[in-house]
């Protein structure tokens, strides 16, 4: 596997900026304990072609740096705003438009936000589920964020902390397998695509 030397954060909404955008600004603005960088990718500001079976490459828009930033960072954290029950369409079309190689065997982290604590399996299993398709290494606690983090609509203390905390152990998988060969066998996918 590469050495990354830079995370990237994916927030997968595609409405106007919002408690959760601010919340992921200012997680990246903080300093990291070992230095790490991590940059913001806000899906709301980028034009990605719909997963229609062309070829990304092909495509006169953002997809094909979109693209690129994702398989050459690591690790990556997806952020999503909780829609009826799962991932938005924005992030699921990403990770349709995504060749299979752009997050085998990288570190992931999960960060999803709804208005209460009702749904918050319900983007956070999808997730899993999509992400294992790729062969990622998902970390085994997400941040889920709800309208109680934000007091005065700013993210409060425990929304900052919960963020930090994962961004810290997300990189420290990073660095735990970076020379680790693959954590078993090639994702179905994979060997289907590959047979």
């Amino acid at each position: 596997m590469a050495t990354y030397h830079d995370g990237l954060l994916v927030l997968g909404s595609a409405q106007p900026p919002g408690r959760l955008r601010l919340a992921l600004a200012e997680a990246v603005e903080r300093p990291r304990a070992g230095g790490e960088e991590i940059e913001l990718l806000d899906l709301a500001a980028k034009r990605i072609g719909f997963a229609d079976g062309r070829d990304p490459a092909e495509l006169d828009d953002d997809t094909p740096v979109v693209l690129e930033a994702v398989a050459t960072a690591e690790p990556l954290i997806f952020a999503t705003p909780v829609y009826r029950g799962s991932m938005t369409a924005a992030l699921k079309n990403l990770f349709d438009l995504l060749p299979l190689p752009a997050l085998a065997g990288k570190a992931v982290g999960l960060v999803a936000m709804g208005g209460s604590d009702h749904h918050y399996l319900g983007a956070d299993r999808h997730l899993r589920d999509v992400l294992a398709f790729f062969g990622a290494l998902v970390l085994p606690v997400s941040v889920y964020l709800s309208s109680a983090d934000f007091p005065d609509g700013e993210p409060g203390e425990r929304a900052a902390a919960q963020l930090d905390e994962l961004l810290a152990a997300a990189f420290a998988l990073a660095r735990a397998t970076e020379a680790v060969p693959p954590l078993g066998p090639a994702p179905l996918a994979a060997r289907m695509i590959r047979g």
